[in-house]
């Protein structure tokens, strides 16, 4: 089975989307009925951006940014993002939404598209979205960047010249053209098995749920199904 899903490194909603996944597939992976092949699972991650025209590097408060944005109080914003927080916790995850630094997340996308051609993928992922989900670290920030990269697995020298380059910027385009194309307005969103779509955040049994349905399901034509809203809508440290 396969599931494809888009995300935005600076959205803290894809961050627990994203374990809550690992999770649910931890759970699905460990029961196999009698009889029944060996459930494998493909997942494939794809780059969506939910600001473009963000700067590299945004200065001020990201929750004061997202407050005035969507015209709620700090206090309703800091309750907000303390429940993230308490969300993130549950599954193993820090959210250090105090020290968050909003801007530009495309060169960190074109970094995740390198690792994944140096088979590198999963642990430099980890990395940069543990560097901005509870260090405070600014993805758009090339020296940073470069600094969280070699911390995953990845040659310096190699990340440098990417980033001074135009390589990869195709492959985020291309990820986020597709994402329009299948109606995709929000991230996380999980399309499972090519039929299937997931938007937001879910819960860990709503997606082991879901994951079940669509092995079920197998053998029957793709059907395409539209999603809801993501985590994003109200306001979140995303800013989107």
């Amino acid at each position: 089975m396969r599931i494809d899903v888009w995300i935005d490194l600076v959205c803290p909603f894809c961050h627990i989307g994203r374990r809550r996944l690992e999770l649910a597939l931890e759970q699905f992976a460990a029961v196999t009925p009698d009889g029944e092949e060996p459930r494998e699972v493909d997942v494939i991650w794809h780059s969506y951006q939910l600001d473009r025209s963000a700067p590299a590097v945004e200065d001020g408060v990201v929750i004061d940014k997202i407050a005035a944005k969507y015209g709620k109080t700090r206090e309703e914003m800091v309750a907000q993002h303390e429940a993230m927080a308490a969300e993130a916790a549950e599954v193993g995850l820090d959210f250090q939404w105090e020290q968050l630094r909003g801007g530009n997340s495309f060169d960190a996308h074109r970094v995740i598209h390198l690792a994944r051609a140096r088979e590198l993928e999963t642990p430099v992922t980890e990395r940069l979205m543990r560097g901005w989900y509870s260090e405070g670290a600014a993805l758009g920030d090339r020296d940073t960047l470069v600094g969280l990269a070699v911390e995953g697995g990845l040659d310096k020298d190699d990340v440098r010249g990417m980033l001074d380059s135009d390589d990869f910027g195709y492959d985020v385009r291309a990820d986020e053209a597709t994402a329009n194309q299948i109606g995709i307005t929000a991230v996380p969103t999980f399309v499972l098995d090519q039929k299937f779509a997931v938007t937001g955040a879910q819960p860990v049994d709503g997606l082991v749920r879901a994951l079940e349905l669509t092995w079920a399901d197998r053998g029957n034509a793709p059907e395409a199904r539209g999603g809801g809203c993501g985590g994003c809508e109200g306001g979140c440290a995303c800013g989107a």
